[in-house]
């Protein structure tokens, strides 16, 4: 039975002034859904299922209970690859999810924590369901005619539509429902899967007249989740044919950078109209792209968007036709020089008398369109028997030209440019100049250049700095000419200090401002080649050692300690350079308490305080020192208490019998009461929302605060239905303490059966607690059980009133429970109150169960369940209903509290 509970909720308070010890807890959880929910499919033993459809919210909550407050972690998996979620956790009770999609579907993971025992976990799997509108191709059989559909050819209707559940089809011919057999010309084939999804084939035979008609495919999921049918149309007439299309351009198109380019497909043939798109091999359109009809326009076309652009047309007859051309932006792209032969890699020098080969390669598109031209200082050079260009060489790469220089003269000396440019112009010119002159041709071996030499000067490796110190590392360089100097690591694969892997230096010095720990290491001076020759490199490597002082634990710690006992401080030290660290010294306040050389086979130093008095609460400071400087550990000493943590499990107000007033009963623990001295008073901070005031009071506290130990107060007075902002602050001898803030919200809810249709008469809903333990005095059993009150208000008014029973079902009893207290028919327009003492003798549940009389007019409502520890006292005289405020809770020794809801016939 599924008696309708309009509200329920998460209850638990402590019967007031009672200390409970134990109160620490580690987490439960348990996953609550709200939300467009199709179906919720409760508990098995694999897992729990949430339906919902796709566009709806989807919201989770994690009901968790636990001391201190766990901490709550959603997380997912077995999501799609384009699910991000799955990547990142969500830290909050609930989890929202607007307008969800299909890919978002999977299981959802909650995990609450609060540092005692193992972590809770509780999952549940969000199916999303969908229905895409069905898709209607149609094809004919192989050989036949292509260009239309006519007698006696075999045609083949397509129908696939992507859901979740499977879907379901049906087809239609105008109004007439085809199936199998139902017509000699007809054939449906059963259902098979492609990659577009399942697919529903119907086969028309040997084209007759009649079959020139509107046909529908309807795609069904049966109307789950509220999905609705989808369907699509196809007219098929004797006309219909598949796609052709025709582009009104070049292939390929060949354009500069900045023009505009418009591409133009149009279709000679198709039936229906084809519906024209167009694609690219980049993945995607250009963001600037224009689409209008068949026409592409492409304005202010750049390099990267050349490629590959395709027309498709597709009209759902036979396969989509598509027509490409290649679009070819022109470019140079910066070439380089080499010489040959290489003189400091092929042991041979260049000497006058000797042939030289200057050879220069660029890139272009398109390479055919790329032209070469040479200069000598200034002046255009032609091929001659001395002079040889040669402005393609098959035995070298695409894109190169030659300068071969027979028999080098001093009269060849200049400068020699090799230009590149494109045919048709359009695109600026590329020219790179290479200096040949007397003074790079040394008098005595007449050679071509003077080769690079590196040294590293003397004192200058290994280098050492402090840190934070501007410093120069240096190689000396020479040669005609000179080259420029790469530095780059030489011991790791790692970034320089400007982030690039290499940095470049004209006077062969690197300068590092402000230099750090991580730069420490061995760094490569490298020659690079200059004005386009090929020269071996050479290299030098330079030591840089980086000193900093000691790197310390704790950088900062906070400690608190009561007055008359010992402190003990340790300042440790992780890494250092120099290794050897010298000395230490410990400062209270700038106050020098101690000093000493540093021990060499220990890695810390230790200051003690023997006895805490108020002069001793303060910053301490250890100072760790070596040549470069020293390493800080920091202790701030107080007496301060920690915070006090509140009770969450504490969801409701207070009712206290005023319309306009209600109560809250504060609820909390105290964080390592005793690291400090004792707490003896909390102070009380409260203040309405919105308000800027503050009331406080102080509460005494008698005796020493256990660790877990459960405190308690009532705050009363507090106007219905605002919210109030409470802190609590603990007081020592040392002063205040960290405070913590919660917000006290007023809420208030009262539970009911729902008696209206297709309710019938004796259906039955129950509310049942969780298991209370009643944990024996001996170990041989209960003798003397303990006595509970169990009570709530009730609220039975109508002619069709049925019954309302309290009933206690104990653990290990086969019977099943009896009443314990039983009330039936009309009760009056009124709230009343019901107690009844119980007296279990093993765990036990108490369950209130509400019986559907013989009509609609017999609505049982309760609220305000408690359980107090002892025997009944005299019920209270009944109260009005306008008196009693909507709230509900439960008052339960040192435990929460859970109602719910159970379905079924006794």
């Amino acid at each position: 039975m599924d008696l309708i509970l309009a509200f329920w909720g998460l209850l638990a308070l402590i019967v007031e002034g009672v200390r409970c010890q134990g109160v620490y807890a580690p987490p439960t959880v348990r996953i609550i859904h709200s939300g467009h929910a199709c179906n919720v499919e409760e508990e098995r033993h694999t897992e729990r299922v949430y339906t919902i459809r796709e566009g709806e919210t989807l919201e989770l909550t994690c009901l968790v209970t636990g001391h201190p407050r766990p901490q709550i972690r959603w997380t997912k998996t077995a999501g799609s690859i384009s699910d991000r979620f799955q990547d990142s956790s969500v830290f909050n009770e609930t989890l929202h999810i607007s307008k969800i999609l299909r890919t978002q579907g999977g299981r959802y993971y909650c995990k609450a924590e609060n540092g005692l025992g193992s972590p809770a976990i509780k999952s549940i799997r969000v199916d999303v369901y969908y229905l895409d509108d069905p898709v209607v191709t149609v094809h004919q059989s192989t050989g036949e005619a292509k260009e239309q559909f006519y007698y006696e050819k075999t045609v083949f209707l397509r129908c696939v539509a992507n859901s979740n559940p499977p879907v379901r089809y049906s087809w239609h011919r105008g109004r007439e429902v085809l199936t199998q057999g139902s017509d000699k010309g007809v054939e449906i084939y059963e259902p098979f899967f492609t990659q577009q999804g399942e697919t529903k084939i119907l086969k028309l035979k040997n084209l007759r007249p009649q079959d020139y008609a509107n046909y529908s495919c309807i795609a069904s999921v049966r109307n789950v989740c509220g999905i609705p049918d989808r369907s699509v149309i196809f007219q098929l007439t004797d006309k219909t044919a598949s796609p052709l299309i025709k582009l009104l351009v070049e292939d390929p198109i060949v354009v500069n950078p900045g023009q505009t380019v418009s591409l133009v497909c149009i279709t000679t043939a198709g039936e229906p109209p084809p519906i024209l798109t167009w694609v690219s091999s980049n993945d995607s359109l250009p963001q600037r792209s224009v689409v209008k009809g068949g026409t592409l326009t492409l304005p202010a076309i750049s390099s990267e968007e050349a490629g590959v652009y395709s027309c498709v047309a597709s009209n759902n007859v036979g396969n989509p036709a598509k027509k490409s051309t290649t679009i070819v932006v022109r470019a140079l792209k910066k070439g380089r020089f080499w010489i040959t032969p290489d003189p400091y890699h092929n042991d041979d020098n260049i000497q006058i008398g000797r042939e030289v080969k200057i050879s220069c390669q660029v890139e272009a598109t398109p390479p055919e369109e790329l032209i070469f031209s040479w200069l000598k200082n200034g002046r255009a050079l032609r091929s001659s028997e001395r002079m040889v260009i040669t402005q393609t060489d098959p035995d070298i790469s695409p894109g190169t030209t030659n300068l071969d220089i027979i028999d080098l003269k001093f009269t060849d000396f200049g400068t020699y440019t090799c230009v590149a440019a494109l045919k048709g112009g359009g695109i600026p010119e590329i020219s790179i100049d290479v200096n040949i002159s007397s003074t790079t041709v040394p008098p005595l071996f007449f050679s071509f250049l003077v080769p690079p030499s590196l040294t590293v000067p003397r004192g200058k490796s290994p280098l050492v700095a402090r840190e934070g110190e501007t410093v120069e590392l240096e190689c000396l360089v020479s040669g005609k000419p000179k080259p420029i100097i790469l530095w780059s690591r030489a011991d790791k694969e790692a970034p320089m200090p400007d982030g690039s892997m290499q940095m470049e230096s004209y006077d062969g010095v690197l300068r590092i401002v402000n230099v750090s720990r991580e730069m420490t290491g061995s760094y490569r001076c490298q020659t690079s080649q200059y004005n386009g020759f090929n020269v071996k490199p050479r290299e030098a490597v330079v030591e840089l050692i980086v000193q900093y002082p000691p790197t310390v634990e704790p950088v900062h710690t906070e400690v608190r300690q009561g007055l008359g006992r010992p402190v003990v401080m340790t300042c440790r030290v992780l890494r250092a350079h120099p290794s050897r660290v010298l000395r230490f010294e410990w400062l209270l306040s700038n106050r020098l308490l101690h000093a000493g050389a540093f021990d060499p086979l220990k890695d810390e130093t230790e200051y003690t305080i023997r006895s805490l008095n108020r002069e001793g609460w303060g910053e301490y400071t250890c100072n760790v020192i070596n040549e470069a400087g020293a390493g800080k550990c920091t202790f701030q000493v107080t007496g301060k208490a920690y915070a006090p943590e509140f009770y969450y499990d504490t969801y409701s107000p207070l009712w206290q019998n005023r319309p306009r007033v209600y109560g809250f009963k504060l609820q909390w623990t105290q964080m390592n009461p005793s690291a400090v001295d004792r707490i003896v008073a909390y102070r009380l901070g409260i203040r309405q929302m919105g308000l800027q005031r503050w009331w406080e009071q102080e509460i005494p506290v008698e005796g020493n605060i256990g660790k877990g130990e459960l405190m308690t107060h009532n705050l009363t007075e507090l106007i219905k239905p605002e919210s109030y902002e409470v802190r609590l602050t603990p007081i020592t001898r040392f002063g205040e303490g960290d405070s913590t803030v919660r917000i006290v919200t007023y809420s208030g809810f009262y539970m009911y059966i729902e008696t209206s249709r297709p309710r019938k008469e004796g259906d039955q809903a129950r509310l049942v607690s969780p298991l209370f333990n009643v944990a024996p005095k001996n170990p041989y059993g209960i003798t003397n059980p303990p006595a509970y009150c169990f009570g709530f208000f009730y609220h039975m008014y109508g002619k069709h009133i049925g019954s309302l029973n309290a009933l206690l079902k104990q653990k290990g009893q086969m019977t099943s429970e009896a009443p314990v207290w039983s009330l039936s028919g009309n009760q009056g327009d009124r709230w009343k109150q019901a107690k009844v003492s119980i007296h279990p003798t093993s765990s036990f549940q108490v369950v209130l169960e509400g019986v559907r009389g013989p009509g609609i007019e017999g609505d049982i409502a309760i609220d305000d369940i408690t359980l107090e520890e002892g025997e009944c006292r005299d019920p209270p005289p009944n109260i009005s209903a306008n008196a009693l405020s909507t709230s509900s809770h439960i008052w339960l020794l040192c435990a929460a509290l859970v109602l719910t809801l159970l379905e079924g016939q006794r």
